[in-house]
């Protein structure tokens, strides 16, 4: 799986890029046709606190998975945003 993640309005150290993608690579223990990931992790100047964003863009065979979330860290955005599309990811697999 092909995986590139995008800083917006601030630039990601080396630790945040390796657990993104870490965290991205799991979910192909659950569904092993994910052709690339894409994350865009962007800093929301409206709110003090909760400012952090991670979206996260799964390409699968004949369907694109999509989650976005919103926290107080990049880690923990990130990680909600992987759990919620794991889910998808079971869900499409049940389809099948």
């Amino acid at each position: 799986m092909d995986i590139q993640v995008h800083s917006i309005h601030f630039t990601a150290d080396k630790k945040l890029l390796n657990f993104v993608n870490e965290k991205v690579t799991k979910l192909e223990l659950f569904f092993d046709q994910i052709i690339a990931g894409e994350v865009f992790l962007r800093l929301d100047k409206n709110q003090e606190k909760e400012n952090k964003v991670a979206e996260v863009k799964l390409l699968i065979p004949g369907k694109e998975l999509f989650a976005k979330k919103q926290c107080k860290s990049f880690e923990e955005a990130a990680d909600l945003a992987v759990e919620a599309l794991r889910k998808q990811v079971g869900k499409h697999k049940e389809k099948k």
